[in-house]
């Protein structure tokens, strides 16, 4: 990958629930201003590693570094400037009694960002939500609507790194569409890294360059996305995971 830097890099991650052990000896390399798929059954350990590079899981051992910091355990406020998460349920993880201007200006106030009006207009305008949303509850907002809001708190602080954890299961299939499009947009206008968790091989599809797949907390094969496109993953287990999802009706075509 020529000089690039890593944006993220885990070496040798294990990580633990309790006495469990969830996910065993990852090693992996994402670069930088690419979009890499963590694909897997339920309980495959791929939410865990996500969290875990968030600093939500505290209980790991090895390496994760962003952009070329090691993170600490618990709370690393340098690595969350530069990398934020956005969760599978956008009305779980709004606060509901808050405006999306507060939900908004709140990163912002954190560390310290001044001009905060001027940046929360132009946030909602560059994930598509018209300003007189601005003063809104998340109740006031429909599914897709709330997703463009969860986006926008993730960007406020111009982070390089978006952790995508099912960003589109909960909504929609009309509006699944839309916001991978808006993914897709932001990252070009942003020069943003995405690491996206999900069972859903035709979003890797259309979002994705590089996938891996996990199965009981390994990875057990990395690939491109046009081998997944062809149908030439070599690892019978991801030929099984991807016969699977062939089944179903995709997303995107």
């Amino acid at each position: 990958m020529g000089g690039h830097m890593s944006a993220i890099r885990l070496s040798n991650l294990d990580i633990s629930y309790g006495d469990t052990k969830v996910v065993h000896g990852v090693n992996l390399d994402i670069a930088e201003g690419e979009s890499f798929a963590l694909v897997g059954e339920s309980g495959s350990g791929k939410s865990t590693i996500l969290r875990a590079i968030a600093g939500l899981a505290p209980d790991w051992t090895g390496g994760i570094s962003v952009l070329g910091q090691a993170r600490s355990h618990g709370v690393d406020r340098a690595v969350a400037r530069q990398c934020q998460m956005v969760f599978q349920d956008p009305y779980g993880s709004l606060h509901p009694r808050k405006t999306i201007d507060a939900t908004l200006s709140e990163p912002l106030a954190i560390h310290g960002v001044g001009n905060r009006g001027k940046r929360v207009e132009a946030m909602l305008k560059a994930v598509g939500l018209d300003q007189r949303f601005r003063f809104r509850f998340p109740h006031q907002l429909s599914g897709g609507q709330r997703q463009r809001v969860a986006i926008a708190r993730a960007l406020m602080l111009e982070p390089k790194v978006l952790l995508l954890d099912e960003p589109t299961s909960a909504l929609d299939v009309s509006v699944q569409a839309e916001i991978l499009n808006l993914l897709k947009r932001l990252r070009r206008e942003q020069g943003l890294t995405f690491l996206l968790v999900t069972h859903n091989l035709p979003v890797v599809s259309f979002l994705c360059d590089r996938l891996a797949v996990m199965r009981h907390g390994r990875v057990v094969e990395v690939a491109d996305v046009d081998l997944l496109r062809s149908g030439q993953l070599v690892e019978p287990y991801s030929r099984e995971l991807l016969a699977a999802t062939e089944g179903r009706a995709g997303v995107i075509a």
